[in-house]
């Protein structure tokens, strides 16, 4: 609005000094104008100066109607100063110009100023009324013209051109037309045949739109009412009308309730009833009708045996002009007295059923009738028990019997049905038949085993053919659908790589079926092994059991077994060699120790193994430690190392459990230079096995030890035994030159030594030794002491690989007194021999 009204007033502006040169000031706002909106510079335009506006006192004398304008006496301009209606100023009458009178004083002058109030579109079209009821009769044609009054607009110019539109509908239309240059003529138009059933009322939206931007629109209800024309006939509610009648019904009884309907109005829709034909003729008197009620009665007496169908036509007229007639028929059946039973036979019979048969096979078919009429021979049928057999109404008095339910020969292999019949006589009479059905077997069920797991033990070294197991699975069908054949369908293992095999360098073999191993009887399920089993070389082996019966398709099942070989006691302990020994003597060690085993007798360590202790070690100092390790597991695994001394008592002991060669006592010079010890290794299997290894301690002085311990010389070597005495001179000699050499060097350099030699092997010493508490690892659910893959543990063996296996042990020695240090826990120097029994510490 504000950026118009800036628009018009550039335009005025140049009005305005066009009008000054006629000597008349013209001016133009439009209507709805907001008060104090300038309409001109009114001073300017009349010539004063600036400030003269004021001093002159010009002023604005209206003539006529107030105009709504006033003059600002700062400024000298002609401001709006109240609502300016264009409509109410000037109603229809284009333009509209309001004639000012200007005053000035000083001297006197008058002035016209002409203000022109143009026309916006503030009026929407209105319609005389809000809504216009019209009648037509639904006979009228179509193009049928009805004039209607339009909508006027208060707006002038384009703003108050009308334009009309009708609400969607497909019996009308609006239609214009342009009487003379003022106004139109507006009509309804009927485009569709009227029909008061279908829409008794026709309610229309008629739309006038002007020709303003934005457009105003306004609208007028049409109620256009159908009047009714005789062009409907009496409708009856059925064609036919069925009754039944006992041939001992009395007179008077009502045999039907005519009911006619007229979709017209008024007289045109009155009925009156009357019988028009009755068939035979001859019982025009049996039955009449109440022209008003429509009520048709008995009148004579029925009889069954004479006549048992009767036709009655029945018409229906109106009092239209011209009156207009319907029909309907009654059917009267004359109903016999119940005097007979029904009868059911069975026509075809198809057995047995086969138990996979779809639902809706028809097993049979029945005959079912009764020689009585009427509701006596309407008979109804069942199928007792219920399931899983129904019955089928194919014709009149024909029946299937279905299968309504899938059949399952395995919970019932014979049906026993009745079928039953029952008239509707009063009182009913029944009669029934009875069917034998057989179901006949299919292939519908798989071998099924007791369990889907089965956990067998088995000892190792056992036969070859021995039974390890007896595998059953039922098969609920018959015949060769229910014969079941067993084999071993798939699983197997891989060949462990086991401690054993890593300690003696063997590899570990690759996976091997499981029917390597066993195999099932395919009839009995007996399950039995093909080999041997041996603990080492497989702990567990897990495979599918298939069993298949003989159908066509055969169907199988399967079953899991988990077979765990038990341990038993036929390998003897092995020695390994010295921590930090050269991997060729090793490798000789171990293959030795296997051929001993191989042979199945005790291992016997033929080197000589050798150790150094100082002259005066206290007792506990460990001098070296005896490794060996058991193929077996468990019990048969675990260790026990003993000192065979038949001379008596040495100053020399060795660790129960822990294989450490230790100081019985503090050592002098009356033990002598040197000691061989006799070790055994027994592992506690029934019966328990060994090994001996043979231990060479030579006693020197306490620096010559040191110094050895630093230079590494305390690894195993192999000697002849010619040889000891001219290795203990040598020695000797070299002792005395050692001692001479030592006490020259400083005391730091002496203790920089003893440093290094105890910081180099005591992380060793505190990893290899100690005693900690009895662990034993148990498998419930498979007995004791057999391999559990989910519960193992692992047997570590100093420089050798982890050895799986069920129990753990660990020496369990007594808590040491307070102060003492245990005597299985001294840090042993890095060049003594170190060995390891199979049972760590856990």
């Amino acid at each position: 609005m504000g950026e118009r009204c800036r628009a018009a007033l550039r335009v005025l502006v140049l009005q305005a000094a066009w009008a000054l040169a006629g000597g008349q000031v013209r001016y133009s706002v439009p209507e709805e104008a907001e008060a104090g909106t300038v309409v001109g510079r009114l001073a300017q335009d009349l010539g004063l100066e600036a400030g003269e506006a004021e001093a002159r006192r010009l002023r604005l004398v209206a003539q006529g109607r107030r105009a709504s304008v006033e003059v600002s006496g700062a400024s000298g301009a002609l401001l709006v100063s109240s609502r300016l209606d264009r409509e109410e100023l000037c109603g229809k009458s284009a333009p509209c110009a309001l004639r000012l009178e200007v005053l000035v004083e000083r001297p006197l002058r008058v002035f016209h100023v002409e203000l022109e109030v143009t026309d916006i579109n503030d009026n929407a079209p209105i319609f005389p009324a809000a809504r216009k009821n019209l009648s037509l009769s639904e006979n009228s044609p179509p193009g049928f013209r009805f004039p209607l009054e339009g909508a006027s607009d208060a707006n002038i110019g384009s703003n108050a051109q009308l334009s009309y539109t009708l609400s969607l509908s497909e019996y009308f239309r609006i239609e214009e037309e342009n009487s003379n240059s003022r106004s139109k003529s507006l009509f309804l138009v009927l485009t569709k045949s009227l029909d008061r059933e279908t829409i008794p009322v026709h309610r229309l939206v008629l739309t006038a739109s002007d020709g303003g931007r934005p457009s105003l629109t306004g609208t007028m209800e049409l109620v256009i009412s159908v009047l009714d024309a005789n062009d409907n006939a009496p409708q009856f509610n059925q064609s036919v009308y069925n009754v039944h009648l006992p041939e001992d019904a009395v007179q008077g009884t009502l045999v039907a309730q005519m009911n006619a309907t007229d979709l017209d109005e008024g007289t045109n829709r009155n009925v009156k009833y009357e019988i028009d034909t009755i068939i035979p003729p001859s019982a025009s008197d049996l039955f009449s009708i109440d022209g008003n009620s429509g009520e048709i009665r008995l009148t004579g007496v029925l009889d069954f045996e004479a006549v048992s169908l009767y036709d009655l036509n029945i018409r229906a007229t109106d009092k239209g002009t011209p009156p207009l007639s319907g029909h309907c028929k009654v059917v009267l059946e004359v109903l016999d007295v119940n005097d007979n039973a029904p009868e059911v036979r069975v026509t075809s019979l198809s057995v047995p059923v086969s138990e996979d048969a779809a639902v809706g096979t028809v097993v049979a078919l029945l005959s079912v009738s009764d020689r009585d009429s009427g509701a006596n021979g309407r008979v109804r049928c069942w199928v007792w028990p219920a399931s899983p057999f129904g019955l089928e109404a194919t014709f009149a008095g024909s029946y299937s019997l279905v299968l309504r339910e899938a059949l399952d020969r395995e919970r019932v292999s014979e049906y026993e049905v009745e079928v039953r019949a029952e008239d509707g006589g009063a009182p009913a009479l029944r009669a029934s038949r009875g069917l034998r059905v057989p179901v006949s077997d299919v292939n519908d069920n798989a071998p099924a085993f007791a369990q889907a797991v089965y956990t067998v033990l088995a000892r190792e070294n056992n036969a070859a053919g021995a039974e390890l197991a007896r595998l059953w699975a039922r098969d609920p069908d018959e015949a060769g659908n229910g014969r079941v054949s067993y084999s071993v369908w798939e699983g197997g293992a891989a060949a462990a790589s086991s401690s054993w095999s890593s300690w003696s360098g063997a590899a570990g073999g690759g996976w091997r079926p499981a029917s390597s191993y066993v195999s099932v009887d395919a009839e009995s399920g007996r399950l039995w092994a093909l080999q041997p089993l041996d603990y080492e070389e497989l702990q567990v082996l897990q495979f599918e059991v298939r069993a298949v019966d003989a159908g066509e398709p055969p169907l199988c099942g399967n079953a899991t077994v988990q077979l765990f070989v038990l341990d038993e006691n036929d390998n003897a302990p092995a020695l390994l060699p010295p921590a930090g020994s050269a991997p060729e003597a090793g490798g000789a060690a171990a293959e030795a120790a296997r051929a001993a085993q191989a042979a199945g007798g005790s291992v016997s360590a033929s080197d000589t193994l050798w150790a150094w202790a100082a002259w005066g070690a206290p007792a506990g100092q460990v001098v070296a430690k005896i490794r060996a390790v058991d193929a077996d597991s468990g019990y048969n695994a675990w260790l026990r190392y003993e000192l065979w001394e038949p001379r008596g008592k040495g100053p020399f002991r060795v660790g129960l459990y822990s294989g450490e060669v230790s100081t019985a006592r503090a050592l002098d010079e009356a033990d002598g230079p040197r000691h061989r010890l006799l070790i055994v290794v027994r592992d506690h299997g029934e019966p328990a096995r060994s090994a001996t290894a043979t231990l060479s301690v030579s006693l020197v002085e306490a620096a010559e030890a040191a110094l050895a311990a630093a230079a590494g010389s305390s690894s195993s070597s192999r000697a002849a035994p010619g040889a000891d005495a001219g290795a203990g001179a040598a020695g000797a000699a070299t002792n005395v030159w050692l001692v001479v050499a030592i006490c020259a060097v400083s005391s730091l350099f002496l203790l920089a030594v003893v440093l290094y030699g105890a910081s180099r092997w005591a992380p060793r010493a505190a990893v290899l030794s100690g005693p900690g508490p009895t662990t034993l690892v148990c498998a419930s659910e498979v007995g004791s002491w057999s391999y559990s893959q989910r519960h193992s543990r692992s047997l570590c063996v100093a420089d050798g690989a982890a050895k799986s296996d069920l129990m753990v042990f660990s020496p369990n020695f007594p808590p040491p007194p307070p102060g003492a240090a245990p005597k299985d826990t001294q840090p042993e120097p890095s060049a003594l021999l170190g060995t390891r029994g199979s049972a760590p510490t856990a």
